[in-house]
C-alpha cells in the first residue's frame, strides 16, 4: 500500500514561486488574517539568546498588558519549569527585551511592573539624541510601493512618522525586515542590565580517609555493595563502587556506624532517583561527620592561676601597701627622694 499524501500539502508546494531546494527547509508562508503577533529578526534569529529564552520573549509580546507574566505565572502558562522560565527571563534582562522597574502608587504602595520591548536597539537609539528620531520611522513598511513618490520632496519629512493605518495591518503578507537594522550591525544589541557574571563553585571532592587500610577499603566495599538489599534504586555498578568506595572509607574510619552510613544515604530519597551515584557522592561528601573528639579533648581546660600581691607594711608609717616585698610605701619613697634630693644640693652649694 502506498503512502498517503495530503494534498492540500502538495497543492501549496507547487503554489510556491520559484524552484524547490533540494535539502532545507521550505517555507509556505500563508498571511495571518488575525490572532498573530509580529516578531523581528532580531529576536528570533538572536545568536546569544537560548531557545528557552526566544520562545518565553515571543509569549510574552503575545499576551495583551495587564497579564501577569512572573516567573510563576509563566510557568503555569508553559511547559518549561521555574528555573527555566527565570534563567530565559535573566537572559531577556540582560539583552535589554525585559525590564523590572519598581514604582510608588499614590497609595504609597511599592509595586514592581515589568516592561517588555519589542526593539531594544531602536529604543536604545531613541534615548542616545535628538537625531534618533529619524531611525524608528524608516523601517516601518508601506502598504504599496506606489505611495512612496507621492508626496512632494519637501514635504517628505511629513509622512515619515506616521505609522500604516492600523486596520490594514492584519490583511499585509509578511515583509522581510527592514534594510536600516542592517545597516546599524555595530550597535546590535544593547544589554540594559549586566548579565550575571559570578560562577559557579567547584564542587567539594569527595572525602579519602587518612590512613586507607584493607581493612576499612573491604568494609566499604562491602557497605555499598549491601545497599541493594534495603533500597532498590541503589544497584551500583562495579565502577561506582570502586569510586565511592574512599567516601564511606573516611566515614568507618572516624568511628561511625555502618547502620548510620546505610540509613544517611538511603533515607528521603528524591523521586524519581534519576543518578544514584551522584546522590550518594554528594551525601558522603556534604554529610561527612567529624572526627571522634580524644579524651584530652574532653577534659575541662584547667584554670589559670591568678597570683595576688601580698600587702606590705610601711616601715616608716605603718600604713598598708601592696609589694612583692617589705620596705616603703610610695609616699615615704617619694618623701625620702625628694630629701636626698636637698641634701645633695646644700652639699653642692657648700
Amino acid at each position: 500500500m502506498d503512502t498517503q499524501q495530503n494534498t492540500a500539502l502538495t497543492r501549496a508546494l507547487a503554489e510556491v514561486p520559484g524552484p524547490l531546494p533540494t535539502s532545507g527547509v521550505i517555507h509556505i508562508a500563508i498571511p495571518h488574517t488575525d490572532r498573530f503577533t509580529i516578531v523581528g529578526n532580531h529576536l528570533a534569529q538572536h545568536p546569544d539568546l537560548s531557545c528557552t529564552a526566544v520562545g518565553i520573549a515571543v509569549r510574552i509580546q503575545s499576551l495583551p498588558q495587564g497579564v501577569e507574566v512572573g516567573i510563576k505565572a509563566l510557568a503555569a502558562r508553559c511547559r518549561e519549569g521555574e528555573k527555566r522560565v527565570a534563567a530565559a527571563l535573566r537572559e531577556l534582562e540582560a539583552f535589554g527585551y525585559l525590564q523590572r522597574i519598581r514604582d510608588r502608587l499614590p497609595s504609597g504602595r511599592v509595586i514592581t511592573r515589568t516592561v517588555f520591548c519589542n526593539q531594544p536597539t531602536a529604543l536604545a537609539l531613541m534615548r542616545s539624541g535628538p537625531a534618533a528620531p529619524q531611525h524608528p520611522a524608516t523601517p516601518a513598511p508601506h502598504p504599496a510601493p506606489a505611495q512612496a513618490p507621492t508626496p512632494a520632496p519637501a514635504q517628505a519629512p511629513a509622512p515619515a512618522p506616521t505609522p500604516p493605518p492600523e486596520p490594514d495591518m492584519p490583511a499585509l503578507p509578511p515583509v522581510p525586515p527592514p534594510p536600516l537594522l542592517a545597516a546599524h550591525q555595530a550597535p546590535r544589541f544593547v544589554p540594559l542590565v549586566p548579565p550575571p557574571t559570578a560562577p559557579k563553585p567547584p564542587p567539594a571532592p569527595l572525602p579519602q580517609p587518612d590512613e586507607p587500610t584493607p581493612e576499612l577499603d573491604r568494609a566499604a566495599t562491602a557497605l555499598l555493595s549491601d545497599l541493594r538489599r534495603h533500597t532498590a534504586e541503589f544497584t551500583l555498578s562495579e565502577t561506582d563502587i570502586r569510586h565511592l568506595v574512599p567516601g564511606v572509607a573516611a566515614w568507618l574510619e572516624r568511628a561511625t556506624h555502618p547502620d548510620t552510613v546505610r540509613r544517611t544515604l538511603t533515607t528521603d530519597l528524591p523521586q524519581p532517583l534519576r543518578h544514584p551515584a551522584k546522590l550518594l557522592k554528594h551525601r558522603l561528601t556534604a554529610l561527612l561527620p567529624p572526627p571522634l573528639p580524644g579524651a584530652h579533648d574532653l577534659t575541662a581546660p584547667a584554670r589559670p592561676r591568678i597570683t595576688v600581691t601580698p600587702f606590705q607594711t610601711c616601715d616608716d608609717c605603718d600604713r598598708a601597701f601592696r609589694s612583692p616585698t617589705p620596705g616603703h610605701c610610695r609616699d615615704c619613697r617619694e618623701h625620702r627622694e625628694h630629701r636626698e634630693h636637698r641634701s645633695e644640693d646644700a652639699r653642692t652649694a657648700a
